[in-house]
């Protein structure tokens, strides 16, 4: 499921590529990585230096990186 943008309805990354990949993140991206960055403990994770392009990749790779934290360990 993909977050949709709240005043046109598109998903996050359609807008993303409406409004520009080498823009800055918005600030909604930046409060978003930070908190996962620190949750995944990955602070390197977070620059203020990225695009929204850069951002929205991160974000879904500590997405991911979370989900299979919270999975319990495979054995054998």
């Amino acid at each position: 499921m993909t977050k949709a943008d709240s005043k046109t309805g598109t998903p996050e990354s359609e807008a993303i590529l409406s409004t520009g990949a080498d823009a800055p993140m918005s600030a909604e991206q930046e409060q978003t990585l930070r908190e996962l960055a620190k949750d995944a403990l990955e602070p390197e994770a977070f620059s203020r230096a990225l695009t929204q392009t850069e951002a929205a990749r991160r974000i879904a790779v500590l997405k991911a990186k979370l989900k299979l934290m919270s999975e319990p360990p495979h054995t054998a």
